[in-house]
This record gives structure tokens, sequence and C-alpha cells, in this order.
């Protein structure tokens, strides 16, 4: 069962629901039917058994006319006073027997008595006239003119041949109606997996040709299958999106790493024919912006493959005083207010923020970078501002892109590689904060970083960065 088709298990299960709720209700309706059979069985034995019982009490045996019915009256002996005409046999009641016995009884004027007492029912059988039927008897005594109390037993039949007739009948329609239920529910499951057929189809094709630019197939209907087809149209979206920066980031990551490649090997080239004219200092610097790049490029690799930072606090003023102590000869003087903020997240990468951010700052500062540390709500705000230029409103987004630089005329080795603002974004966003860039009050750039005090959330791979 395990491995049928989802239309397969819907209609075998749907029949076996059907099934078994028309198999309890066939039980349950034919035990009303056969309770209210037996109740109309007792009231009709118990009126025919009160009619005799008034004539037996009126005049005695003679005359009674009990007719086809069968009706049985016996006296306190056990005694079989009166039967109806063409019985022939009987269960259930006062005597097993169908023969009268003459009784020689003085009859009186006075008339006898029916008992005010609720009758006594019992079942048995009755054969009449070579009939043979189960009967409800209803039993009455009667006391005669001549002071003589006898007990009348009159049958109703049970129709238990209805009872079995019904039975019957629904024995031969619940196949039946189970494989009409079975055939609707397989052709309207099947209608209503088509679209997921289809949705499966162009997933193979898409995983077949690798072209991540096309789409499921949306249904028209706004059933949980057209939410299943946007949910997957969005996830090949969001990996289209993945993928294609993959790419750019591959492609601006080889182009970044030609250049001082390129000149590390003409260096070592000139210095292995000219060892006179090899400048080491030169390849020092190019090695170390190699090193860096390289450092760079990891962190990101790390960053997109989800890692997560730590739940330790971190003390944001003693971070920002090691930071700063380690700097030594920066073209442009730091000025702090630090506050005694804490915030969750991994110290190594929180320092790799600030780092960047008063790189940043220091490259374009005219004479002062100023870093900031206060608390606000339940979020740790860093702000480094600068007394530079300033980043044009229309930059603000940009200038956190991959490899964007928004000066082109100035050199590589000015400007770096442009991944400094961009790791600090994706460090902060992943830390569960917010970096963003406004106009600082001396007119340069204010980098303001807003972390949370607790732990953040987990976010998946594919979450926007």
């Amino acid at each position: 069962m395990r491995r049928a088709s989802v239309r397969a298990r819907a209609a075998v299960g749907a029949t076996v629901v059907v099934a078994v709720a028309l198999i309890a209700a066939g039980f349950a309706v034919l035990e009303v039917l056969r309770t209210n059979l037996s109740e109309q069985a007792r009231l009709q034995s118990e009126v025919r058994a009160r009619s005799v019982a008034s004539k037996v009490a009126a005049a005695g045996f003679g005359g009674l006319g009990l007719g086809e019915d069968p009706v049985q009256i016996v006296d306190g002996q056990g005694r079989v006073r009166a039967v109806s005409d063409e019985l022939e046999a009987v269960t259930g009641t006062g005597s097993r027997s169908v023969v009268p016995v003459d009784v020689e009884v003085e009859e009186e004027d006075d008339p006898g008595s029916v008992s005010a007492k609720d009758p006594r029912f019992t079942e048995g059988t009755a054969r009449v006239d070579g009939d043979e039927a189960e009967y409800q008897w209803a039993a009455v005594r009667v006391v005669t003119p001549a002071e003589e109390s006898v007990t009348v037993y009159a049958g109703a039949p049970l129709a238990t041949e209805t009872v079995g007739s019904v039975r019957d009948a629904m024995l031969l329609g619940l196949p039946l109606l189970s494989a009409v239920v079975a055939a609707v529910t397989w052709l309207v499951t099947r209608r209503a997996l088509r679209p997921v057929e289809a949705i499966r189809r162009e997933m193979a094709a898409i995983t077949a040709s690798t072209d991540l630019s096309r789409r499921v197939p949306v249904p028209r209907s706004r059933d949980e299958v057209a939410r299943l087809a946007r949910t997957t149209n969005e996830t090949l979206a969001a990996l289209e999106g993945s993928v294609e920066r993959q790419r750019a980031f591959v492609a601006d990551a080889s182009h970044e790493l030609r250049s001082p490649i390129a000149s590390l090997r003409t260096q070592l080239e000139v210095g292995a024919a000219h060892p006179e004219l090899l400048d080491v200092d030169g390849a020092v610097e190019d090695v170390v912006r190699l090193q860096r790049l390289a450092g760079d490029l990891l962190l990101l690799a790390r960053l997109d493959a989800g890692e997560r930072p730590s739940g330790a606090r971190v003390a944001l003023a003693e971070l920002v005083r090691e930071e700063l102590a380690e700097r030594v000869g920066d073209r442009v003087a730091v000025r702090c207010e630090l506050g005694p903020v804490e915030v969750a997240g991994s110290r190594g990468q929180l320092a790799r923020v600030l780092g960047n951010l008063v790189d940043n700052a220091q490259r374009h500062a005219r004479e002062e970078v100023r870093v900031t540390v206060r608390e606000e709500g339940g979020w740790g705000v860093v702000e480094v501002a600068d007394d530079g230029s300033g980043v044009p409103e229309g930059e603000r987004e940009r200038v956190f892109e991959r490899f964007v630089r928004l000066d082109d005329a100035r050199s590589r080795d000015d400007g770096g590689a442009g991944l400094g603002l961009a790791i600090a974004r994706d460090v902060v966003l992943r830390h569960g904060g917010r970096l963003g860039v406004r106009t600082a009050p001396g007119g340069g750039a204010l980098f303001e970083v807003r972390l949370p005090r607790e732990v953040p959330a987990p976010r998946g791979p594919l979450a926007p960065a």
C-alpha cells in the first residue's frame, strides 16, 4: 500500500470509510426496523388478546369466533380450553397443545372480569394452516362468568421476513455503492492531482535542463495546489537569484584575484631574471592583498553557507577599545563615545564588522572619525561617522553590494576589493541586526549597526541577506 499512488490510496481509503459507515448505518437501520416491528407486533397482539379476553369475560367459551389469527386460552391447570381455527402447532405460550379440553363448569349469569395488569409478552412460533412463522405473544388473564381464571394468548407476526429482505437488499447494494465510491474518488482525485503532475513534470524538466529561469504552471484555482505552485516558483526564483549571485561572485572574485596574481608573477619573473630589480616590498604588499582577499572570500562563503554566530555575550565598548588599540599610525584619528552595552553574537565576526566600518570611514574622512556605542531599547547600537563627502542617497544600498566601488577613479590599493561593507552587512544580518547608512551631523557618512541583545532566531541559507 505504501508504494501505491495517491489516487489508489485515496480511492481505497474513501471506499473503506464509506463501507464502514454504510455497515454501521445498516446495523442501526435494521435494529430500528426490528424494534419498530416488534413494538407493532406487541401492540397488535395486546389488542387481540384483550379483545378475546373481553369476550371470554362476558360469555365464557361459547361462541367466541376466534378466527384464523393464532389464539390459545389456557386455564390455571395448564389445560387448553380454546384455540383459534387452523392452529396446528404453537410454542411460547402456556401449553404446546392445540387440542381444547372439555371441562364441565357450571355457568353463571354474572359476567367475569379482565385483569387490569399489563400483559406479559413472549416470542414463539405458530403453524397456521401449514404455514409456520415467528409470533409475538401477549398473555392476558381473565375470569370467566363461572369464576374460572384463564389466560388468553394472542399472537401477531413478527415480520422477520421484512427485516431479512431489507438486510439482503443492503448486502446487495453495499458492493455496488462501494464500487461507485471507489470509481468516483479515483476520477476526482486524478483530476485534482493533474496540476500536481504538471508541476512534477516541469520540475523534472528544470532539473534535467538546469534552467532555473523556468517556472512551474500555476492552476487557476485558489486551493492548496495553486499555493504549492506559487511557493515552488518562489523557491525557484530564490534559487535562481542565489545561483546568479554565486556566478557573479565567482566572476568578480576571479577578476579581483587576477590582477594581484599577475602583478606578483611579473615581479617574481623579473626577480628571477634580474635579482637586482626585484621589488620585495611590492611583492609583499601583493601577497598581503591576496591574503586579505582570500580571507574575505572565505568568510563570505561561510556566511552564504548559513554559518550561525554563537550566542556568547560580547561587550561592544570593550570590543571597540581592543580594535582601536591594534591600529597604529592611522591617517585619521578616531574618537569614541562608549556606553556599557552587551549583545549576543560572535566576537570575531563583530570585530570584523567594526574593523571594516572604521577602515571605510578612515579612507573617506578628512580630519576625524567618531565611533559611538549606546543602548536603545532592546538593541545595541554602534555608529561609525566620518567628516568626508558622504554617500549619495541613491547609492546607499548599492554600497553594500559585493565588489562595488563608488569611486571608479581611485586605485585598487586605496579602495580595496569592495567587500568590506558587504561582509559587514552580511555578518550583521546573520546576527539578526540591521546595518544602514545616512548623513552624519558633520556632513559625512554615518553607518549605524543595530544588534539584538538576545540570541537571534535562526535563518535559512536562502533567506535574503
